[in-house]
């Protein structure tokens, strides 16, 4: 008989495959719209916080910055984004939505909120609590073993 394995051993796999699930289906769901899914995190993230910088944009989305660069001129070529300059230093880049985006944010939340709501069913409300609060827990653990990996400080309680 197979020895038990820890649970904790599989959570990293189990997440990544639900990322990677979540993501397959979503893809699909929206190509007719002609968005890849990182250009809709993109606005989604801009349309939480316009006028961030590409850098900030890009570490955000845990991107390099040039790739999220070449994202930012797609957007910029369909007419969703548009990049102003900093008015305190010109080599900056902060970043805004246009109205034409709305076009697309629309109906790619539509399909976000129906695959959330199947991908769902036959979970309670209960059941979902308790897995997001320990999800919470670990991004948090995650979050500080990454600063002391980086040598920054801990955030005062």
């Amino acid at each position: 008989m197979p020895a038990k394995t820890d649970p904790r051993e599989s959570l990293g796999y189990q997440v990544a495959d639900l990322h990677r699930l979540f993501g397959r289906v979503f893809d699909r769901r929206v190509a007719h719209l002609e968005l890849t899914r990182v250009q809709w995190r993109a606005l989604k993230h801009l349309g939480h916080a316009e006028g961030v910088t590409q850098v900030e944009l890009a570490d955000r989305l845990d991107m390099e910055p040039i790739a999220l660069g070449r994202v930012i001129d797609r957007l910029q070529k369909a007419g969703f984004v548009e990049r102003r300059a900093d008015p305190a230093d010109r080599r900056v880049w902060r970043l805004y939505l246009l109205p034409q985006s709305a076009q697309v944010m629309g109906p790619v939340e539509t399909v976000a909120h129906a695959l959330r709501k199947e991908a769902m069913a036959g979970i309670s409300t209960e059941e979902l609590a308790n897995t997001l609060s320990v999800l919470d827990r670990v991004r948090e653990n995650l979050t500080r073993l990454d600063r002391e990996d980086r040598g920054e400080p801990s955030p005062k309680s």
